[in-house]
């Protein structure tokens, strides 16, 4: 994460619960094309075992089973940043892709990958290149990843976990015997994939001219929490753990990446310190000088961004490697494949489960996996869920993975093109991962369409049932997944004709977790994506009842379905039924609409 005056903060807390299950995955996906399993893979020395081969091949949005109105308001909603959002362009260009199972049904490329010369600071604004210099984003232009880089560190460290030759709970001071400088000598391998280790977020790296010097002030640097005690992401934690891989190897990170990660899975355009004649085709970043920047580089183009990646020859643990839209959704398939793609396996499906396990139980909010970012709406949109895996980088990229719904969603974008104050935030990754979370339909419990609540913010949308005499008892079916903490659902009653409402208790069925009961009578968060059976009994003879759900000015999750319902009276008998078009008719919505997805 490069750091400077005015950089933004890449962070913004939500709730959370434990997340599972890297390697779970929805059953059979439209568009999953199954690789035949060798039986071992190459790049890792792991057996095959039994895990999806699925490799990647373009399709249409219904091969992936994905509706294809939603794909193309992903792309109308990430063509609006392109303009002032508010002031500026959010990027001068990006690259997006998505998919599930083994079809892309989306890869667009909008904007400009180079339009401006430079940044003149005294007006705020960049200087265009003429309109024939500018270059287009393609398909396959290629991306500083910034901080995305930690995601490969990370694999490459589980990698060696497998192996034996590195213990999660290890002190780094059994690998790094000078690393216990300054009271770090309790720090785990472990801490340093979860940013729990204590370290400050940033130091200047850079401005010590040796790798010495550079190595003498992480020995030295003295922890701002106790280790284990706080999460504080930390740049300085996946430069920790380079230090240790390249220790146990003997070889580079440049190497390691190369021979156990891009190489196995044919992922041909990504690399640190990619080559001149790579150069026409990387989109550029930032008119890089003082004092927004540590260095004066003046416009960057094929070199690391990063400060302090750049100070270490552009190999670095925490940034530096360079990678197109393509590859990266190479990457996230071998993940949600299990750790294997075609005939390569470069991680055993244990080990990516690791990869999709919450380690920060303890702080709530700042659920991680080693390496994974769990559960983040910031920058996840309504795809967050307690097994949704991601990582944003500076530069304006970012990597959203749903285990839950096989879909993946790569966003890259050269946010610091001409300068990294333009932009703050993370709307551009929201607002798509809302389009492709929406575009994976939500069949009804019931019938062809079922009420949804849809997934605007900052509202309240109700559904009111008529009063109906002799009822006792409400029945229906329940979906949701809403932003944990904020956004919830309820059941409430009026005995005035509407003017007050009242809770009203209920519980729920679903199909793995039994009967619960809900007292307030709300409910929140993420239901599994699947139905849940509700059962409440009326407060009393003349009550109406409606669910509402309310959202703040924030983030959303997927929304709220409900279907089926059904007043009984005191013996059962159905009073009221929606499927009875007389019936269905009397049902008052507000902010809500009839779906069949």
């Amino acid at each position: 994460m490069t750091r400077g005056q005015g950089g933004p903060s890449r962070r913004a807390f939500g709730g959370g619960v434990l997340a599972l299950g890297g390697a779970l995955m929805i059953g059979a996906v439209p568009g999953a094309a199954a690789a035949p399993d060798p039986g071992s893979g190459s790049g890792g020395g792991n057996g095959g075992g039994g895990a999806r081969r699925t490799t990647l091949r373009h399709g249409s949005a219904e091969r992936a089973g994905l509706l294809s109105g939603h794909l193309d308001r992903l792309v109308t909603e990430a063509e609006a940043f392109l303009a002032p959002s508010p002031t500026h362009p959010w990027y001068a260009g990006a690259v997006l892709l998505a998919g599930r199972g083994g079809t892309v049904a989306l890869h667009r490329p909008i904007g400009m990958a180079v339009r401006y010369a430079a940044y003149d600071e005294k007006t705020d604004t960049g200087v265009e290149l003429p309109p024939h210099e500018q270059v287009p984003m393609t398909e396959d232009t290629v991306f500083d990843l910034a901080s995305v880089s930690k995601l490969f560190t990370s694999i490459l460290a589980v990698q060696q976990i497998e192996r034996g030759a590195l213990e999660l709970e290890a002190k780094v001071t059994a690998y790094l015997p000078e690393f216990g400088g300054g009271g770090k000598q309790d720090v785990t391998v472990r801490q340093l994939l979860t940013h729990t280790s204590g370290f400050r977020s940033w130091i200047p790296l850079y401005k010590e001219p040796t790798r010495e010097g550079k190595l003498r002030l992480i020995w030295n640097e003295v922890p701002a929490n106790p280790p284990g005690s706080t999460y504080l992401y930390s740049d300085l934690n996946l430069i920790a753990l380079q230090l240790i891989l390249e220790e146990i190897t003997g070889l580079g990170l440049d190497v390691l990446l190369h021979d156990e990660i891009t190489a196995p899975l044919g992922m041909h355009r990504t690399r640190f310190n990619p080559p001149l004649s790579w150069r026409p085709g990387i989109a550029a970043t930032e008119d890089a000088r003082p004092p927004w920047s540590g260095l004066d580089r003046g416009m960057v183009r094929g070199e690391v961004h990063d400060e302090n990646a750049h100070g270490l020859g552009g190999v670095a643990g925490h940034a530096g490697i360079f990678s197109r839209a393509w590859d990266l959704a190479i990457l996230a398939r071998t993940l949600l494949n299990g750790g294997a793609y075609g005939r390569a396996r470069i991680l055993s499906p244990a080990s990516v489960e690791l990869m999709f396990t919450d380690f920060n139980t303890a702080f709530p909010g700042d659920e991680h996996g080693l390496g994974f970012e769990l559960y983040q709406h910031w920058y996840m949109g309504a795809m967050a869920t307690p097994r949704t895996a991601g990582h944003t980088g500076f530069t304006g990229t970012s990597l959203v993975l749903d285990p839950t719904t096989d879909a993946f969603l790569i966003v890259l974008g050269n946010s610091v093109h001409p300068v990294r104050t333009w932009r703050s935030g993370s709307a551009p990754r929201v607002a798509t991962a809302n389009e492709l979370a929406r575009a994976v339909p939500v069949r009804p419990a019931r019938g062809r369409t079922a009420w949804f609540s849809g997934m605007a913010s900052a509202t309240t949308a109700t559904l009111t049932l008529p009063h109906v005499a002799g009822a006792a008892h409400l029945e229906c079916a329940l979906w949701w997944d809403t932003e944990p903490g904020t956004d919830r659902v309820a059941l409430e009653a009026s005995a005035d004709g509407g003017t007050t409402w009242q809770p009203v208790p209920f519980a729920t069925d679903g199909a793995t977790d039994g009967t619960t009961e809900h007292p307030t009578g709300t409910v929140g968060g993420w239901s599994g994506r699947v139905w849940h059976t509700v059962s409440a009994p009326l407060p009393g003879p003349n009550a109406l009842l409606r669910w509402r759900y309310t959202t703040d000015q924030r983030y959303v999750g997927r929304g709220v379905y409900v279907d089926g319902l059904r007043l009984l009276d005191g013996a059962g008998r159905p009073v009221f039924d929606e499927a009875r078009p007389a019936d269905g008719a009397r049902i008052k919505a507000n902010g809500w609409s009839r779906s069949a997805d």
